[in-house]
């Protein structure tokens, strides 16, 4: 998946989006300089030679290994000249097939773009390198001298070449590698305690509440625009239009009412309802680097159409139907983000179902599951389970993702929280 943020578009002041040729035309003609993330090239990529390392691959995995970036092949290097290639020359299949065979780990989100003038004369290819969450990436390569040994070796890039990584620094961005999955997983578990903490806050008795985090594997950058008030309401209106189900209305049907009105927070704009009498307690984040937070008061009507003895007194009752709503509401919410900053990354979500009560000390309640029956009722299963915590469940998603893709992600999630209860909502 091409990037929407590159050195191009933050040299040229352009908003996040797609790489066209007048940005890359533009960029030749101000003598844009090569750097750690940015490569011109003449010639378009040449097959690999015996006893040589292949160009294509050590290049690619060099940027892949840095902070990814950009090589652009048409343009001379020496003097930014747009000399083009010839489109019909340019084997993209193979290419990526050199990449495949030659660099370890896989890359997955690398492309190739070829990009034409509007006049049709000129064109350039792009290989738009993602920095690697998996560096370092090794070049495997064969040398003769060496009577046809296989080798590995890891490049990166210094400025505006390609170096070779020492031993001490192959064994820092092994390190690195680690450190950025904790890094990740830590800045998750932070995001969705404060969230608890903050729910925890308007409570007096105990409730239960969906929590769940949508959070991009590159999140965008600091330089990127920043995300407007009237872009956050945008995409909760279209996130609304997007999951809800007039019979099953979800946590953004709640927000209606405080959804033409974000209110800023840190690096994020916040729409809530913690603070209004008589409406469902509902609060979201959407955070400037593509990072969506949800949190539910799921139990808040969920015994209405129920006996008062038909629950455990120890028990909070959840709603099946309104934890199904969430998970398609934060799905929605997550690809309306990402489509509306140009998101050019896979979303990690995270869900989790708990108890919140007033204070820590308060021994944390039982949730009791209560599912729909025939006539609109409701009952709770006499063989259901009911714990204090649901283990949290994940999934991914894009923002290419279709409509019918991002219903089964919703659905996956909805049915890992469900299988902890021992129901099956499919059924």
């Amino acid at each position: 998946m091409a990037r929407s943020w590159t050195r191009l578009h933050e040299h040229l002041g352009a908003a996040p989006g797609p790489l066209d040729f007048d940005m890359v035309a533009c960029a030749a003609a101000d003598r844009l300089a090569e750097s750690d993330d940015l490569d011109w090239k003449e010639q378009l990529p040449q097959p690999p030679r015996d006893g040589r390392w292949n160009e294509l691959a050590k290049d690619v995995a060099a940027m892949a290994n840095t902070r990814g970036g950009l090589i652009i092949f048409g343009v001379r290097d020496a003097t930014f000249e747009l000399v083009g290639i010839d489109p019909d020359k340019a084997n993209i299949e193979q290419y990526a097939q050199w990449v495949r065979n030659h660099v370890q780990p896989y890359l997955p989100d690398l492309t190739f773009t070829t990009l034409t003038s509007a006049d049709g004369v000129t064109s350039v290819l792009v290989a738009d390198v993602p920095a690697s969450p998996m560096a370092p990436h090794l070049v495997y390569g064969t040398a003769t001298r060496d009577k046809d040994q296989q080798a590995a070796v890891a490049p990166y890039r210094d400025r505006d070449h390609t170096a070779w990584m020492a031993e001490h620094q192959l064994e820092r961005a092994y390190r690195d590698r680690f450190t950025r999955a904790q890094r990740a997983e830590d800045e998750t578990h932070r995001l969705l305690a404060h969230a608890q903490e903050t729910v925890a806050a308007q409570h007096k008795e105990p409730a239960a509440y969906f929590f769940a985090l949508a959070r991009p594997e590159r999140p965008l950058p600091r330089t990127a625009p920043r995300l407007t008030r009237e872009e956050t309401t945008a995409v909760a209106r279209a996130a609304r239009r997007q999951g809800g189900d007039p019979m099953r209305p979800g946590p953004l049907t709640s927000l209606e009412i405080v959804t033409g009105n974000p209110r800023p927070g840190l690096r994020r704009w916040v729409l809530s309802t913690l603070l209004l009498a008589g409406a469902r307690e509902v609060h979201t984040e959407l955070h400037h680097d593509g990072t969506v937070l949800l949190a539910a008061n799921v139990s808040w009507n969920a015994a209405r159409h129920l006996a008062a003895d038909a629950i455990p007194d120890t028990g909070v009752a959840v709603s099946q139907d309104f934890i199904g709503a969430c998970c398609r509401d934060l799905t929605a919410t997550a690809w309306e983000l990402a489509r509306r900053l140009r998101m050019d990354s896979a979303l990690q979500l995270t869900a989790t179902l708990t108890a919140v009560t007033p204070s820590p000390t308060t021994l944390m309640p039982s949730m009791v599951p209560v599912i729909p029956v025939f006539g609109g009722f409701t009952d709770v299963p006499d063989h259901a389970r009911h714990p204090r915590r649901i283990q949290p469940v994940t999934g991914t998603l894009t923002p290419l993702d279709e409509a019918e893709v991002l219903a089964q992600t919703a659905q996956e999630l909805f049915t890992d929280v469900m299988n902890q209860f021992g129901l099956d909502p499919q059924l």
